[in-house]
């Protein structure tokens, strides 16, 4: 066993991550299991257990990370849109015609909601050469689609080699150029590739009845490399759980990586921890939401985590077909960590200034009679709290046309705008149409349907 620290976690914290990651590798009978996690987007801990006792690959050793691959892609789709190239609602015949997928659109391939099949027709395409699909013909074959379009979750590998083959239409350029160039190399992803460079684990198959291994071979995927090609290192990845929690301007902006975090499909009846927004899976485990993606290939097994509310992440990298979880392992190591060190809260500071206009916006607010208080946020931005712990909440920010837009909740993407007498005070708010006053019900302020002139009453 073997660890790396750059910023040092307690003792007793780094001993039950190494018993972690020690079980997961004796339990799951895997060559070797590498482990790492990362607070605030720094790794402080590396960890990894082999078949030798311990004294084999370290934390440089590249594994092949399969699936985890299609964030990398979906990141490349985002940066498209971001720049004004796509609109994730248009269907992908504007931008890839010739495909035969009629209207699914670039957000539905991006959810796993387009209907098409799991696999490719034909061999199993992980295990035979990539001239055997030379293009996006033989992904597809004559019947793509599995399901209607947008009804459904349907995990779908060629949808992710048709993102990829987008990204290279729209930029003139392949995908594998564009991963390297926009995301590895900005990032500083040293050790992650689209093929393996050394030192890299050998993909291994475990008998399941006996202590005995069989080497997987390992195909490049051509075309479908965008679904599964990459290799990196557990602290590369946890590198890339930090952006996906962050951001970061020279990828992608935090509005947007929280876009990609937000469910966009469907749940199945019964699956109700568990979905999948634009690229990256979401899960409830542990009582925290956990974003990122699992992985597999023959010989190589992968997981990737992160818990934005607490600001940690965790990857964990097996070269065993099967038999580890490293999925379970990486949100064991989450939880671990944020548990025994919780992230210390921000510092209270004052706000930069004083606007005598919006102060005298806060406080109590009455939709109806059920009260809300609210609350001045830095940047102009503004935070409306139902009293008493329910009912509709939303945090605002501030337009330049002097009205505010939900970020979240139920009032997310709708406006809020202050609504002034001829003298300029302040009549009421108006919140998606909804009217807050400052009185229960108070006479003269807008109420819709008007306010009973004989006032508040006693028995009925």
């Amino acid at each position: 066993m073997s660890s790396s620290l750059t910023e040092r976690l307690l003792p007793a914290t780094e001993r039950a991550l190494l018993h972690s990651v020690a079980a997961a590798q004796a339990e799951g009978r895997s060559p070797s299991l590498s482990a790492a996690v990362a607070r605030g987007g720094r790794v402080v801990w590396s960890g990894i257990r082999s078949a030798d006792g311990g004294t084999g690959p370290g934390p440089d050793q590249q594994y092949r990370i399969g699936s985890i691959t299609k964030t990398f892609t979906a990141v490349l789709v985002m940066r498209l849109r971001d720049e004004g190239l796509l609109d994730l609602g248009d269907p992908l015949e504007k931008h890839l015609p010739g495909t035969d997928l009629g209207e699914a659109t670039i957000a539905q391939l991006l959810s796993h909601t387009a209907g098409l099949a799991a696999e490719t027709p034909g061999l199993w395409w992980e295990r035979t050469p990539a001239a055997l699909r030379p293009g996006l013909a033989e992904v597809l074959g004559d019947a793509p689609f599995k399901h209607p379009v947008g009804r459904r979750f349907h995990y779908s590998n060629p949808g992710y080699t048709v993102l990829g083959s987008l990204v290279g239409a729209v930029r003139g350029a392949g995908w594998a150029d564009a991963v390297r160039e926009e995301i590895l190399e900005p990032l500083g992803l040293e050790r992650t590739s689209v093929r393996p460079r050394a030192p890299y684990a050998e993909g291994w198959a475990v008998h399941p009845f006996a202590d005995v291994l069989l080497p997987e071979p390992v195909e490049d995927l051509g075309v479908m490399a965008p679904a599964g090609q990459m290799w990196s290192t557990a602290g590369d990845l946890c590198r890339f759980a930090g952006f996906l929690a962050e951001g970061d301007d020279r990828v992608l902006s935090t509005a947007s990586v929280q876009e990609m975090a937000a469910p966009a499909a469907p749940l199945e009846s019964g699956e109700w921890d568990g979905t999948y927004g634009l690229g990256v899976q979401v899960a409830r485990m542990y009582g925290r939401t956990m974003v990122g993606h699992t992985g597999s290939l023959p010989g190589y097994v992968a997981g990737l985590w992160v818990s934005p509310a607490d600001g940690v992440a965790a990857a964990t990298l097996a070269n065993a077909t099967s038999g580890p979880q490293p999925w379970a392992v990486a949100a064991e190591l989450v939880r671990t960590v944020a548990e025994a060190e919780p992230r210390l809260p921000e510092p209270w500071r004052p706000l930069p200034d004083a606007d005598p206009e919006l102060l005298a916006l806060t406080g109590p607010w009455y939709w109806g009679a059920k009260p809300h208080e609210l609350r001045l946020l830095p940047e102009r931005g503004l935070l409306l709290t139902p009293v008493g712990g329910y009912g509709r909440g939303a945090r605002f920010r501030a337009a330049e046309d002097g009205t505010w837009t939900g970020l979240d909740g139920y009032y997310a993407g709708e406006t809020l705008r202050v609504v002034r007498r001829a003298d300029g005070s302040v009549r009421h708010l108006d919140l998606g149409s909804f009217v807050l006053t400052r009185e229960p019900y108070e006479p003269g302020a807008g109420v819709p349907g008007g306010v009973d002139p004989g006032g508040w009453r006693g028995t009925p």
